[in-house]
């Protein structure tokens, strides 16, 4: 699988001129902080640090995919293992830094935050160390192997440059700064370029097509698309772009898919994946709600869903509509509890979800006025 990277001096050029004076410099004048950034950047790249080697962070969360899986053919990703598939869609990595820690909000009355789709991981750096052991995924028996790759690595210096000299003689320590710079990589601005056709709109720098504004108006007006309810199309009271998303969890209440092929012996039809819910540490009241995602790459970022069951974006958006009309054009809901009202019954024309969904083409990164 061909990894769309970028190489280790021009990261280094982009995080160096990004540093302050405020910033603790080493080798040849590069901060403790670029050092970090680019130590994450050659982990999230490295294909070898899976059992089998094959397996990146990036296979899964590719920059020229929106940071998702560039393999549309099916609905989870496979493994380094391609025997074995996750039962879950691997969500974005693109603009995960904003969420917030994993949290029981009182005033909303929910949890926010998190990352994957039930929040299972508090932060980011905690999120980076799940992979590396999950069988399914880049499936190494334990920490120490992964610490050991890393020593073994071409990059090594960069671990001891920013963790010391005596870093690979603790495993956990090792394996916590390997999460850590990842987190870091994460956070730096390839992950949130905030470069979209609806960002430059915002700016007062693109017009939107008569098509696009109509899909923005139906999108944000309560009495139809209602979509901003969940996806926020505004800036945040700080200034942060819009992030479309509130970071909280609901159940749309989607179908199980029969093409899903995870895990060992895995039958889909005797499982039901409760997301949130579905964690022991959880009440049995959350079941069916996953963590809302963001909006952003959306067009390019199929498949959608928890479980990966629609490859299209027109039918993603035709179910919000119609969930709940008797038409038997989708199957009941995998968790039937906990159904999120305000989709299911929108009453949208098939104009309108087509406006809908040329306004979410103009959320994609990279936009230019000469190249579109």
């Amino acid at each position: 699988m061909k990894i769309h990277s970028i190489s280790l001096s021009v990261l280094l050029s982009i995080l160096c001129a990004a540093c302050g004076d405020s910033t603790t410099t080493t080798v040849s004048g590069v901060s403790t902080q670029a050092a970090k950034e680019a130590l994450g950047q050659k982990l999230f790249f490295d294909t070898n640090l899976s059992s089998p080697p094959g397996q990146a962070c990036a296979s899964c969360h590719d920059p020229a995919y929106g940071f998702t899986d560039p393999d549309k053919s099916l609905p989870t990703s496979a493994g380094a293992n391609p025997a074995l598939f996750d039962d879950r869609h691997a969500p974005t990595a693109a603009y995960a830094l904003y969420s917030p820690e994993f949290h029981f909000d009182q005033n909303l009355g929910g949890y926010i935050g998190g990352q994957f789709w039930d929040g299972r991981a508090t932060d980011l750096s905690t999120q980076a160390k799940t992979p590396f052991l999950e069988p399914v995924e880049m499936a190494n028996p334990d920490l120490s192997v992964v610490v050991s790759k890393v020593q073994a690595s071409a990059y090594a210096s960069l671990m001891t440059q920013v963790y010391g000299e005596s870093i690979f003689s603790d495993n956990v320590a090792a394996y916590q700064g390997i999460a850590d710079a990842i987190a870091a990589f994460e956070r730096t601005s390839l992950f949130h370029p905030f470069n979209s056709k609806y960002d430059q709109y915002l700016a007062g720098k693109a017009e939107l097509t008569a098509q696009e504004a109509y899909g923005l108006q139906l999108f944000n007006d309560p009495g139809k698309g209602n979509c901003a309810a969940c996806h926020p199309s505004t800036p945040a009271a700080d200034g942060t772009p819009p992030l479309f998303t509130n970071f909280a969890y609901a159940n749309i209440g989607l179908p199980l898919n029969a093409n899903v092929q995870a895990g060992v012996d895995f039958d889909v039809m005797d499982f039901r994946d409760y997301g949130l819910g579905g964690r022991i540490d959880i009440p049995p009241s959350e079941r069916g709600k996953f963590k809302i995602p963001t909006l952003r790459n959306i067009a390019i970022t199929a498949p959608y869903g928890h479980n990966g069951i629609f490859s299209d974006l027109e039918e993603m958006i035709a179910y919000h509509n119609a969930r709940d009309a008797a038409t038997g054009r989708w199957e009941p809901p995998e968790a039937p509890e906990n159904l999120d009202v305000r989709v299911g019954n929108l009453g949208l024309t098939d104009d309108e979800i087509d406006a809908i969904a040329a306004f979410l083409t103009t959320l994609t990164d990279g936009y230019s006025a000469a190249g579109g």
